[in-house]
């Protein structure tokens, strides 16, 4: 099974990526909390992987840290919860964001994120609390930094398709992530920005 990937960055376009190693290019998904952590193309990077082997295919899943995979880990062995929802949950909340919302059993904090209903959040909040009553932040074994930086030089129009798309992938309908986006200063800023600006803009 492969835990971690090491190589060079050639695409990022959330929640997928692509990590070049001495030739064979891995696609990996990740969630936003890992995307804003990810350098300029063409740069090293280092990610923790989860690999899912299924009949039709080999996934892979990246995190910047140990915490993120852990509790990614935790999230797929909840009933109803799949690498996909999981993934939305990850780049909607941080992990001791959630760690939180699962001890103070605050259903609304999870529901505001996409696929969750009231029913998946009582089901998070009952099968995860046993799991992280022990829960420690494990930023410290973050795998190693890399520089990181902004997009490739795009248009304001690319950057906002680039965002809005993402919200899609992540559960957001497109009316719903256009309107996301539209509520944001675009000028100057790359779309990992954007998307980060509406996903906290989605938990106020």
């Amino acid at each position: 099974m492969i835990g971690r990937l090491s190589g060079i960055l050639i695409h990022k376009q959330p929640p997928l990526l692509m990590i070049d190693i001495h030739g064979v290019g891995y696609e990996v998904q990740a969630p936003m909390s890992t995307f804003y952590q990810l350098p300029e193309l063409e740069q090293p990077v280092v990610l923790l992987i989860h690999m899912i082997v299924r009949e039709d295919a080999q996934l892979l899943y990246g995190f910047f840290s140990e915490s993120e995979r852990l509790l990614f880990r935790s999230l797929i062995k909840v009933n109803g919860v799949g690498p996909k929802l999981a993934i939305t949950i990850l780049s909607g909340i941080s992990a001791d964001e959630f760690v939180q919302v699962v001890n103070n059993n605050d259903e609304s904090g999870l529901i505001r994120l996409p696929g969750i209903g009231k029913k998946t959040a009582q089901r998070l909040i009952i099968e995860m609390k046993d799991r992280l009553k022990d829960w420690q932040s494990n930023e410290s074994l973050e795998t190693t930094k890399t520089s990181t930086g902004s997009d490739y030089i795009n248009t304001e129009q690319d950057i906002i398709s680039e965002a809005t798309s993402a919200l899609i992938a992540l559960g957001y309908k497109p009316v719903e992530a256009s309107k996301m986006i539209s509520k944001l200063d675009t000028n100057a800023q790359s779309s990992e920005s954007l998307i980060k600006q509406a996903l906290k803009n989605t938990v106020r």
